[in-house]
């Protein structure tokens, strides 16, 4: 136990809370896809091992992009945020008009070479998060200004919102949510918040209108207001969480998982509340919860203002999504197809979960000098040196 201890202390940095939560989801994730996926296995001609085998070596990119991730000072990403957005725009107007259509949704580019799927949004949302983090911390001082401040603030957040909602309108809905958090956090103004709404109304339109999703998505708003006939995922969905009881059928005995759609993603919640009863479903939302408390106080805790709002809205950014995907199943809400995240099948979103939580570990670890930030501030302090001198 020593060694583990010592072993974790040199290499896992940051918040260990954090660190404990991931590797209790990933280990929940391994547990209930493995479980849901016999249905899918079937289809595609190859054994549930195989496909778990797959699985697993995703969860294990995802907790190495968040180490990768965490050792590097938050301030970094700062400047790469910038170059990500601008690399987000020409992706994201490819899968509005190339993009690979997978359960029903055109919201992938296929990567031949390697023979995956890639989800721009995930890369779009990230990119957004810590470019407006950047830009926020920077005009502190002239928070007011429309034109220095709000106007670059308003096209990035409506032009990737908006690309993104061609496609997804529910990512879309939850990032202008999370930039909306970021720029409260960060001292707007409210009449420039109400501005934002706008803008993010104004594009919801038009990707209703234009987007390769409009009308599923009215139909799914109107049904759920209505109260008409509950969708098919819906209703069993809802019969999974009512035979799992209090305390579940037990790992591997879920009968919805052959019935329910994509149970091993959008759906993945009901098969934890079926197999592990409403003790594993509260279980689930308390770890998500004290992933929020966690990134949140790792944000009061920061030094810098930047740092403060790239925790802040990482972290509600992924467990606002998680809380749609759990609602959803739940029946608070309409059918949105939100994934799990750090639980539900998917290579990409792995990825980007990881880096996002990594960025949050980074946060929390505080700002480690390194040569390059060490040689500007002795440079700093020789100019400084050099002026007392010609000075005196």
């Amino acid at each position: 136990m020593t060694s583990i201890k010592s072993w974790a202390d040199e290499n896992l940095k940051g918040d260990k809370v954090i660190w404990a939560v991931v590797f209790a989801l990933s280990m929940i994730s391994i547990l209930v896809v493995y479980s849901s996926i016999g249905t899918l296995a079937f289809k595609r001609s190859v054994s549930p091992e195989k496909m778990l085998l797959k699985h697993t070596f995703h969860v294990f990119v995802g907790l190495a992009a968040m180490w990768f991730a965490h050792r590097v000072d938050y301030r970094y990403y700062s400047r790469l945020s910038k170059i990500a957005l601008w690399i987000s725009i020409p992706l994201l107007i490819y899968t509005f008009t190339n993009g690979t259509t997978i359960n029903d949704a055109a919201r992938w580019i296929a990567i031949p070479i390697i023979g995956t799927t890639f989800q721009p949004s995930d890369f779009a949302s990230l990119a957004l998060i810590v470019n407006l983090a950047s830009m926020l911390a920077k005009r502190q001082q002239n928070i007011d200004d429309i034109k220095e401040s709000l106007i670059p603030i308003l096209f990035w957040c409506g032009m990737i919102c908006g690309l993104i909602a061609l496609t997804n309108l529910s990512t879309a809905i939850l990032l202008l949510i999370t930039c909306m958090l970021i720029m409260f956090i960060g001292r707007v103004p409210t009449k420039y918040l109400a501005m934002l709404v706008f803008v993010g109304l104004l594009f919801g339109a038009l990707a209703v209108a234009f987007g390769v999703r409009g009308e599923t998505a009215k139909n799914r708003i109107k049904n759920f207001i209505n109260g008409t006939e509950l969708p098919f995922q819906a209703k069993h969905a809802r019969i999974a969480i009512a035979t799992g009881g209090i305390t579940g059928k037990g790992p591997g005995n879920s009968d919805q998982r052959n019935i329910l759609p994509h149970p091993y993603s959008d759906f993945v919640y009901a098969i934890v509340i079926e197999e592990y009863g409403m003790v594993g479903g509260i279980v689930v939302l308390i770890l998500y919860l004290i992933l929020l408390h966690r990134g949140m106080k790792a944000a009061y805790n920061s030094e810098r203002a930047f740092g403060g709002l790239l925790s802040a809205g990482l972290s509600f950014d992924l467990v606002c999504q998680a809380m749609v995907n759990m609602g959803v199943v739940v029946g608070l809400g309409p059918i949105t197809g939100q994934p799990l995240p750090l639980i539900s099948m998917g290579g990409t979103s792995m990825v980007f979960t990881g880096l996002a939580l990594g960025i949050v570990l980074s946060v929390s670890r505080g700002e480690q000098p390194d040569e390059v930030w060490d040689g500007k501030k002795q440079a700093e302090e020789s100019t400084d040196k050099n002026i007392e001198a010609k000075a005196a």
